[in-house]
């Protein structure tokens, strides 16, 4: 595969902030354009009628219904507390 002429692969690696070796520029450079170029094939295909979408499937409410339950109890909370004071748990002071 023939790397495009406008691909330039140290703009990128910079881009990117990585450093690449001679071989990794050879290397990544052949594997941008394959990509590219399926890129470029996909551009081919008839979308018209097509409308977007970010799933494959329709999604419609996906929240489940906002019930009470009930929860833990006090005593089943803090049952692995380990320091714990009037029904909390005691954790280190971390701000003056």
């Amino acid at each position: 595969m023939s790397v495009p002429a406008d691909l330039n692969i140290d703009r990128i690696a910079n881009l990117a902030r990585i450093a690449l070796t001679p071989e990794e520029k050879e290397k990544f450079s052949a594997q941008l354009a394959d990509v590219l170029t399926n890129i470029e094939k996909l551009r081919e295909v008839d979308v018209t009628g097509v409308e977007p979408t970010a799933h494959a499937f329709p999604i419609y409410n996906v929240w489940a219904e906002d019930v009470a339950q009930p929860g833990l109890s006090v005593e089943d909370a803090l049952r692995n507390a380990p320091v714990q004071r009037d029904n909390m748990i005691v954790v280190p002071k971390v701000v003056d």
